[in-house]
C-alpha cells in the first residue's frame, strides 16, 4: 500500500471546508482515476449521497477505500448549492474520513452536466 499523507500548509491558512491543501504519495504502485460520478435524485442531498456511494463502489471494486483517495474534483451546476455541498460534507465526511484528514478538493461551478437532471458530479483520484 502506498504511503498517503494528507497535509495542510500553515502558510496557506486554514481550508474553508472539509478538504486539505495537498496529498503527498510515496511509493504508489497503482493510481485509480475514477470518472465523474452522477446520481439521479429529487434533491441535492440525495444526489450527493448517491454520487459518493458510486465512488465508494468504484473504490471497493479495486480493493480500495476512502483512505486511498488522493483528490476530488467537484462540479456543481448552481452556485446556490455551495452551502448545501459544504453542509453535506460537514455531516458526512467525518464518517468517511474519521481521522479528519480530508483529501484536496477542487470545486467548480459549470453551466451544466451531461443531463439537465444532474446537479453534482465528483471525479476521484485514488492511490493503492
Amino acid at each position: 500500500m502506498a504511503d498517503i499523507k494528507i497535509l495542510n500548509v500553515e502558510a496557506l491558512g486554514k481550508p474553508l471546508g472539509q478538504y486539505s491543501h495537498l496529498t503527498r504519495v510515496k511509493g504508489a504502485s497503482e493510481t485509480l482515476y475514477i470518472a465523474g460520478m452522477l446520481c439521479v435524485g429529487e434533491d441535492f442531498d440525495t444526489q450527493c449521497t448517491g454520487v459518493f456511494k458510486q465512488i465508494e463502489i468504484a473504490l471497493k471494486s479495486a480493493g480500495a477505500g476512502w483512505g486511498n483517495v488522493a483528490q476530488f474534483t467537484t462540479y456543481l451546476v448552481h452556485s446556490q448549492d455551495i452551502p448545501r455541498f459544504m453542509a453535506w460534507r460537514l455531516r458526512e465526511f467525518p464518517k468517511m474520513f474519521p481521522d479528519g484528514k480530508y483529501p484536496p478538493n477542487t470545486l467548480l461551478i459549470i453551466d451544466r452536466l451531461v443531463g439537465e437532471q444532474y446537479l453534482v458530479e465528483v471525479q476521484t483520484i485514488a492511490v493503492l
